[in-house]
C-alpha cells in the first residue's frame, strides 16, 4: 500500500515530474546525446514549476478575494472545489482511488494505442479528481472495492483519451497546428465556448485586437488590463466586507492598499503562467514526439487549461469575470428556488472561465470570449447542485464538483447504475 501511494501522490500525482518523465523517455527513444536529454527533462520540470508557481500564487490571491467576498456579501453554502472533495474522499477510499488513477492511466496508454483517440492525459492532478469522482460515484450504488476499481479504471482510460478529442477542434484553432491537446476535464464547456463563439461573432475581432479609442489603449496590454479590472473586483469585496475584516487578512498592510497588492499580486502570476508554459511547450512537444512515433502514432500531449494562455491574454481576464458573474446568476436563481446554493469560488471559477474565453475567442473574437465564458460559468454553477446529492449519500458534504466533464460522467455512471441489478 505504501508503495502505492509513493506511485501514485509522490509520482503519477506531482504532474512536474510525470511530465518530466514523459519528456526523458521521449527524448532516450529519439537517442539524442545525454547533454539533450538532460537539458529537456530539466527545462520541461522547471517550466512546470514556473508555471505551477504562477498558478499557485494565483490561488493565493483569489482564495484572499474569495474570503472577503463571502465575508462581505454574507455568502453560506456548497464550494465548488475539486481538490477539497478529492481530499475528503481519500480518507474514506483512499485504495479504490489510487488503484483507479494509477491502472486508469495504463487504460489511458492502451486506448490511445489502439482507437482512434490518441491522446495521453498527462495532467496527473485532474486524473486523481476523477478518480475520486469515479470512486464515490460507484460507491454510492452499492458497489464492492474490486467492480469500483476496475470500472473506474476503465471508465478513467475511455476520458483520457476520449475527452481531449471533444474540445480539439477547438485547440486547432487556438495554437494553429494539432501538437498539443486539452488535458483538463472541462472539456465540454469549452467546446460549448467554442461552438457559442462562432454563433455570435467573428474571430477576426480578436480580444487581442480590440482597437479601444485613446488613453483606453493601454487595455491593450494584458498587464494594464488585468491589472485594473481585478482591482475593481478585489475593491467591491473589500468594501462589502469593511475595514475590519480586511484589516484582519491584511497582515498589517493599510486595507486600503490591499486590495491593490493583492490584484497586483494575481496579475504577476498570471504573467510567471504565460511564461512557464512557453518554456514548458517548447521542450515537451519535441520530446514527445519520440514516444509518439515509437509506441502510439500521432499521439498528442493533453496538458493542462493554463497551456492556451499564451495565445489570449487579454481574453483570460475577460473570462474570468464573464464566467463569475454567470455564476452569481446561478446562485441567485438556486437561492429564489429553495435548492442547495452553490458559492461561485473564485480559483475554478478564473481557471475555468480564463480557458472557455480563450476558445470562445477563437472562433468569435471578444463577443465569443464573453458569450462562451458566461455560458461556462452558468455551467459550473449548475453542474455542481446537480451532483452534489450523490457526494451527500457517501457522507461527503460542504463541497462538489465544478468541472462539467466530471459531472456529466458521474450523473450518467450514476444513473445507469441505479438501471442496473
Amino acid at each position: 500500500m505504501e508503495l502505492l501511494r509513493f506511485i501514485v501522490f509522490d509520482i503519477l500525482g506531482v504532474t512536474p515530474l510525470l511530465v518530466g518523465f514523459i519528456a526523458l523517455i521521449g527524448l532516450l527513444v529519439q537517442r539524442k546525446p545525454i547533454e539533450k536529454v538532460l537539458s529537456g527533462t530539466f527545462k520541461t520540470i522547471v517550466g512546470f514549476l514556473v508555471f505551477a508557481g504562477g498558478a499557485g500564487l494565483a490561488v493565493t490571491s483569489l482564495g484572499n478575494f474569495q474570503t472577503l467576498f463571502s465575508q462581505g456579501f454574507g455568502l453560506k453554502g456548497v464550494m465548488p472545489l475539486a481538490e477539497a472533495l478529492t481530499g475528503l474522499a481519500q480518507t474514506k477510499f483512499a485504495m479504490c482511488v489510487s488503484l483507479i488513477m494509477v491502472i486508469g492511466f495504463g487504460w489511458n496508454l492502451l486506448f490511445a494505442r489502439i482507437t482512434p483517440f490518441k491522446y495521453i492525459f498527462l495532467t496527473g492532478q485532474h486524473n486523481l479528481y476523477l478518480s475520486a469522482l469515479l470512486t464515490v460515484t460507484l460507491k454510492a450504488l452499492g458497489y464492492s472495492d474490486a467492480i469500483t476499481i476496475i470500472t473506474g479504471s476503465i471508465l478513467l482510460g475511455l476520458a483520457a483519451c476520449i475527452y481531449p478529442a471533444i474540445a480539439q477542434p477547438w485547440m486547432r484553432k487556438i495554437t494553429g497546428n494539432d501538437e498539443i491537446a486539452m488535458g483538463h476535464y472541462v472539456t465540454l464547456a469549452y467546446a460549448a465556448s467554442g461552438w457559442i463563439g462562432s454563433k455570435v461573432g467573428n474571430p477576426k475581432d480578436s480580444t487581442e485586437k480590440l482597437n479601444l479609442p485613446g488613453w483606453l489603449g493601454i487595455f491593450k496590454d494584458y498587464i494594464v488590463s488585468v491589472s485594473i479590472s481585478v482591482s475593481i473586483f478585489y475593491y467591491i469585496a473589500a468594501l462589502a466586507a469593511g475595514k475590519t475584516a480586511v484589516t484582519a487578512a491584511a497582515g498589517g498592510m493599510h486595507w486600503l492598499v490591499y486590495p491593490l497588492f493583492q490584484s497586483l499580486t494575481f496579475t504577476a502570476s498570471l504573467y510567471i503562467i504565460i511564461t512557464g508554459v512557453r518554456l514548458l511547450l517548447s521542450e515537451i512537444v519535441p520530446a514527445f514526439l519520440g514516444i509518439s512515433e515509437r509506441f502510439i502514432p500521432n499521439a498528442k500531449p493533453a496538458l493542462d487549461c493554463p497551456v492556451v494562455f499564451p495565445y489570449a491574454p487579454t481574453a483570460t481576464v475577460l473570462g474570468f469575470i464573464s464566467s463569475f458573474i454567470g455564476g452569481l446568476v446561478v446562485m441567485g436563481v438556486l437561492a429564489m428556488i429553495g435548492q442547495t446554493v452553490i458559492i461561485p469560488v473564485a480559483i475554478p471559477y478564473f481557471f475555468i472561465g480564463a480557458t472557455a474565453a480563450v476558445f470562445g475567442n477563437a472562433s468569435g473574437g471578444w463577443k465569443g470570449a464573453i458569450a462562451g465564458s458566461f455560458v461556462t460559468g452558468i455551467l459550473i454553477g449548475i453542474g455542481p447542485a446537480l451532483i452534489y446529492p450523490i457526494m451527500e449519500s457517501v457522507g461527503l458534504s460542504g463541497t462538489s464538483f465544478p468541472e462539467t466533464d466530471f459531472v456529466a460522467l458521474g450523473l450518467v455512471v450514476y444513473y445507469i447504475g441505479k438501471m442496473l441489478p
